[in-house]
This record gives C-alpha cells, structure tokens and sequence, in this order.
C-alpha cells in the first residue's frame, strides 16, 4: 500500500506500508545472520555457588544460599551477634553459601542425624 500526498511546489511526500510481497516465492534465498555470542560475566554469586564451599566451616557439602532481606538487619543490637552474622556484615553481603547442618544451626533448627 502507498500513499502520496502532493504538495505546492516541492516534492509529494510518499509513505509505503508492508514492501514484502505476500506471494511465496519457491527460488528465494534465505541468508541467516551468523550470531554472536554474548559472553555474560558470572556474577560473584554463582562464582560462590560453583566453588562448593560452605562459607562458615568449609565444608564440601551440597551448598545451599541463607539469604536476609536487607543488609541493616545485620546491624541490630544484642548480646553477641553469631559468626554467620559478622561474616556477613563484614562482606556487606545479602546471601552466605552455607552447607546444610550450618544453614540449619543458622535458622535454629536441630540438626537431623544420619546415623
């Protein structure tokens, strides 16, 4: 579809809609641009996760991520605040990679024995 629209003294403006024929053509030529691959740095946490280290003790457990909602929870008074609490205050960190018996003690759960 084209419109023109004409003009006193200077050129007619033309404005063309579609330009692709909607009749298949059997001989055409398909050329697929070649992709670049995007190469995404990996962010500082699935560095952690991948390294398979509990953050506290060091063990070579399956990880799992204790996470807070924000950084000035690590910041309330008490008595004496928890290994796992400095740590993170000291990296200013949301997420610790810990295995699971210290995830565990984190939330104050006991402790499920495999024996």
């Amino acid at each position: 579809m084209q419109v023109t629209v004409q003009r006193n003294g200077r050129k007619p403006l033309v404005a063309t809609f579609g330009g692709i024929p909607l009749r298949r053509r059997r001989n055409a030529i398909l050329t697929d641009r070649e992709l670049v691959p995007a190469i995404v740095p990996r962010s500082e946490l699935v560095r952690r996760l991948l390294a398979g280290r509990c953050e506290i003790c060091g063990g070579a457990e399956t990880v799992q991520v204790h996470q807070i909602r924000k950084l000035a929870d690590l910041e309330k008074p008490g008595p004496q605040r928890p290994e796992w609490m400095s740590l993170m205050a000291r990296r200013r960190r949301k997420t610790l990679v810990v295995c699971g018996p210290c995830h565990a003690n984190i939330h104050g759960r006991p402790i499920a024995s495999t024996a």
